[in-house]
């Protein structure tokens, strides 16, 4: 029970009281979260993105590696999703609701602070990467989950072009091929947008959180919810195993797998009205149950 209290006090309590101070600014300061969030949307998640992987020793193979175990993962997750959801009846729009609830997935700003403070940066390179092919899933399939066939693929093709952390990635892989390397002044720049991004996002997350509605739905919270806090972990170590990940990345892998609901999953509710004050309930309740999933996976992961 003290290693348990250890772990929550030194690598979730610092996540959670940053987050606190968000929703305390948002409250009393009336500090708006769109403002912040663009900020750190386009500017110091490209750049730590940008810095993790051009800094990293990561080769092409272990990167290929944890983008197709982060596909696999999420995707798995949402396949499991839908068919417990068709077995309990879900009307069409509930089910897309709780499918969006958990394929996406805060790998983002919970994700990769929790793995820097458990695992360190070589945990959190890896972690990036699961982090940008999140994004991707969820600009992509997520849109297409939540539209329920209003738009096509042409529509989630073009809200992944403004999606920054894919070019971010493009370049760095470019830059890591060539062998290139910014100019010092350039270098330095970038190192401090980049350390910037893990408090700005918790200040966002905190922000975000303010906007909890209450949702009736208990059977389809439950689903939502259990898919992210709990077949999230358990699918994750299965498919860790498979794709033969060792060290840190299985360790960033996992934690990452296990991560509550995304608070984007709100806006692609409220853009294609698919219940969303239902999946707002949903953020808010699997990030505060979060601690109690993710502090005894800590310990199985040796943290």
């Amino acid at each position: 029970m003290s290693n348990l209290l250890s772990l929550f006090a030194n690598n979730l309590l610092p996540i959670l009281l940053v987050a606190g101070v968000g929703y305390l600014a948002g409250k009393w300061l009336k500090i708006e979260a769109r403002s912040i969030s663009r900020v750190v949307f386009y500017i110091f998640s490209p750049c730590l993105i940008f810095d993790l992987l051009t800094t990293s020793q990561l080769s092409n193979g272990d990167i290929l590696r944890m983008v197709a175990f982060a596909a696999s993962s999420i995707l798995a997750v949402g396949a499991l999703t839908y068919l417990l959801g068709s077995l309990m009846r879900l009307n069409r729009k509930m089910l897309a609701a709780v499918m969006v609830s958990t394929v996406a997935l805060n790998a983002g700003n919970y994700g990769l602070s929790l793995n820097l403070f458990a695992f360190g940066e070589e945990a959190l390179a890896y972690a990036s990467l699961f982090f940008v092919t999140s994004a991707i899933i969820t600009y992509t399939v997520g849109v297409l989950i939540a539209s329920m066939g209003k738009s096509g693929l042409g529509t989630a093709l073009k809200g992944l072009t403004k999606v920054p952390t894919v070019y971010a990635v493009t370049l760095a892989l470019l830059f890591i091929s060539l062998g290139w390397e910014l100019p010092l002044p350039l270098s330095r720049s970038v190192s401090l947008l980049s350390d910037a991004s893990i408090p700005g996002m918790l200040i966002v997350l905190g922000l975000q959180l303010q906007n909890n509605h209450n949702s009736r739905n208990l059977g389809a919270l439950s689903l939502a919810n259990g898919m992210r806090l709990l077949a999230g972990p358990i699918v994750g170590l299965f498919l860790a195993g498979v794709f033969q990940l060792q060290g840190m990345a299985f360790n960033a892998g996992v934690l990452e797998s296990s991560m509550p609901t995304a608070v984007l999953s709100i806006i692609l509710a409220t853009e294609f009205d698919v219940e969303p004050a239902f999946v707002t309930t949903a953020v808010f309740t699997s990030t505060i149950l979060s601690p109690l999933t993710l502090t005894p996976l800590l310990l199985f992961l040796g943290a």
